[in-house]
């Protein structure tokens, strides 16, 4: 089993996240065995230390840091994260946008192009508009690109009516959510030298967002539970509450 949980993860799970999925599969596991049963079989984990981020004062002029840090919500489309990363595909750098619900820390809005622009970013926030059934009352926080403080953006968040909330200038901590995800998906996921077309690269990315990410990955934010199953809990304890009121 664990070798096959290693393999599932495209050779990246370290021990807990191994123990964590063999223990949802009916076989429960230290993560002092997990370390001796992947030394015996030679797995290594590439995971990176954690790392620290630069500390930084300076807002936005028109859109203030709403959020501050206060990651922790309390219920689905309360508050979405959103950001931008570069992947390279074959000639040139391909750019992921990506919307995550901060309650369970689940991906619910992406959209690849060659083009790091404002509908790059639109495209996954409408794709997260509409999968969430239209939310009402969401904050939306993000860092201070030019991408996120565009005039059609805001209009977007404005027809949307979410509120945006933005990081301090050049404070990535802010963001840390969205920074944690994209540093998972490319020491997790993504190969060293990035992906021979486009096509391969936005397939298999969107296989790591809603399926080992979203479904079998188990997240210590949601102790333990992967995004997927976090939320299913919340709802079904959300239904149980409403038929006794």
């Amino acid at each position: 089993m664990v070798k096959s949980i290693y393999s599932e993860s495209n050779n990246s799970a370290g021990t807990r996240t191994i123990a964590g999925i063999a223990a949802t599969r009916g076989l429960p596991l230290s993560r002092y065995v997990a370390t001796r049963l992947m030394k015996e079989q030679g797995l290594v984990s590439c995971q990176l230390p954690s790392h620290k981020y630069k500390k930084a004062t300076q807002e936005h002029v028109a859109i203030p840091n709403t959020l501050e840090r206060q990651f922790s919500v309390t219920e689905p489309n309360q508050v979405w994260c959103g950001d931008i990363t570069f992947i390279w595909t074959g000639n040139r750098w391909a750019y992921l946008a990506l919307v995550m619900d901060l309650f369970a820390r689940k991906p619910v809005g992406w959209a690849m192009s060659n083009s790091p622009d404002t509908k790059l970013a639109a495209k996954a926030l409408m794709m997260a508009f509409e999968s969430r059934g239209r939310p009402k009352g969401v904050m939306f926080h993000s860092d201070q690109g030019s991408t996120y403080t565009s005039r059609s953006y805001h209009q977007l968040l404005w027809r949307y009516q979410i509120d945006q909330s933005m990081s301090l200038r050049g404070n990535c901590w802010d963001n840390s959510p969205m920074e944690r995800f994209f540093r998972s998906l490319k020491t997790e996921w993504i190969p060293t030298k990035g992906y021979p077309s486009f096509t391969e690269a936005e397939n298999t990315v969107v296989k790591y967002i809603t399926g080992y990410y979203s479904q079998v990955r188990p997240h210590s934010y949601n102790g333990g539970l992967t995004p997927n199953e976090s939320e299913k809990r919340y709802w079904l304890e959300y239904k149980s509450l409403a038929k006794i009121s």
